[in-house]
């Protein structure tokens, strides 16, 4: 463990000095500030867009549970659609380019390798999120005049939980697929079969499966089933995903 700290300023620092800096918070930060204005604007341009002669399209005014549930469909859409494609390289990349091989000459452990990407990467989706939902929550009350805080926390705080699963996938996938293009893809594959799988009753209300929809549903305030099985195994299943990432990369060839 006392490399850990080393191999996390590492990652920090890769964080930091590439990329990744950038793009994700970008992405946040411009789904945020403009989310709550555009829901309560939707209703009024919706109906300017009535054809000539056609009686007007009457719809309620924007709430917001509107502007929440804007916020919860970006995160669980096109926000995790950037992090599996970030995140396609995470190990491949450092194994071609001779990075890995050249680290583990030191004394470092391969788990310690794998679990301090984990771990740092972890932080810095979450720090992210909480960023992006703070400023979804300021200026969703700005806009809207009030802005309850569990019904916009909670839900970004299980879609938070829900990245770091595919983070840990991405990682696993990143050790047994040498191209980030094809773990990219096979994390798009994962995502699209958790998707399709929350359709059944069994696995939304017991599964990670049913994340998205539940932070969905509690974000509107809708009726939900109780999100706690769909958080434990949310969370078994990342920390079995880390635990076989390290176990096929200790036997891994690092050659590039």
């Amino acid at each position: 463990m006392k490399t850990f700290p080393a191999l996390a300023a590492k990652e920090t620092q890769e964080i930091v000095h590439t990329w990744r800096i950038w793009v994700l918070p970008a992405i946040i930060l411009v789904f945020a500030v403009s989310g709550p204005p555009l829901a309560k604007i939707t209703p009024e341009l919706l109906a300017s867009l009535t054809p000539p002669g056609q009686q007007s399209l009457v719809l309620p005014p924007a709430t917001f549970a509107d502007a929440y549930g804007q916020w919860v469909k970006n995160l669980s859409q096109l926000v995790l659609f950037a992090i599996i494609i970030m995140y396609g390289g995470i190990v491949s990349t450092e194994v071609r380019d001779g990075t890995a091989a050249f680290v583990l000459t030191k004394p470092v452990r391969r788990a310690t390798f794998i679990t301090a990407k984990a771990v740092v990467h972890a932080l810095f989706i979450a720090a992210v999120f909480a960023a992006g939902t703070t400023i979804t929550w300021i200026t969703t009350g700005v806009v809207f005049g009030t802005a309850p805080a569990a019904q916009l926390w909670g839900p970004a705080a299980m879609l938070c939980l829900f990245a770091l699963l595919l983070l840990a996938f991405m990682e696993f996938f990143s050790v047994v697929i040498p191209a980030p293009a094809g773990a990219a893809g096979a994390g798009l594959g994962l995502y699209a079969l958790l998707a399709v799988g929350g359709a059944w009753d069994p696995l939304f209300r017991f599964s990670p499966a049913g994340v998205p929809g539940i932070a969905a549903s509690v974000a509107t305030g809708q009726s939900h089933p109780a999100p706690v099985w769909p958080v434990v195994t949310t969370l078994i299943a990342a920390g079995a995903a880390v635990a076989v990432a390290v176990f096929v990369f200790q036997r891994k060839e690092l050659q590039p």
